[in-house]
């Protein structure tokens, strides 16, 4: 009897639900949200609860490769981005307020302020940022909806000049 190694290909498609517990797990998940897009009415700072989320709608980065090899349209999936352990949120060039705006969500990193505690920048195109002062990274990613065509059909691009 042959062994052979676990493809990507067998993988069942599942959603994702993860957890980030330190700045390496907060990478993978800020990959995993890369352009996400998410309206303003899908953003909820919970003070008295100590916790941040947001309805976004995840490109399907995991599944961008199989995508292309069978030659069938991109996907998104609508996740809940949660955030627990913050002590306050402060933004810049962001208007939570106007319900009619789109952010698209480009990246997340933790600044360390020592002893767990730090800061969690939510980068948004348009040079927008959301800040969470946290006790400690405490973040959750969690798939909530079927993945759906991207309305775009297309795969996000970045200029990288």
């Amino acid at each position: 009897m042959t062994q052979e190694d676990a493809r990507f290909e067998d993988a069942k498609e599942t959603p994702l639900a993860l957890k980030a517990a330190d700045a390496e797990d907060l990478a993978i998940v800020a990959t995993l949200c890369q352009d996400a897009v998410v309206p303003a009415t899908e953003i909820a700072w919970k003070a008295a609860e100590n916790r941040f989320a947001m309805l976004i709608n995840r490109f399907r980065w995991e599944d961008k490769a199989a995508a292309e090899r069978q030659g069938r349209a991109f996907e998104r999936v609508q996740a809940v981005l949660v955030f627990d352990t913050v002590l306050k949120v402060a933004s810049n060039g962001v208007d939570i307020a106007d319900k009619d705006q789109v952010f698209s969500l480009l990246d997340m990193t933790f600044e360390d302020a020592g002893d767990m505690a730090g800061t969690i920048t939510l980068q948004l195109a348009g040079d927008g940022e959301i800040a969470l002062h946290v006790e400690c990274i405490d973040a959750t990613l969690k798939d909530v909806t079927r993945p759906y065509i991207a309305p775009s059909k297309k795969s996000p691009q970045h200029d990288l000049s």
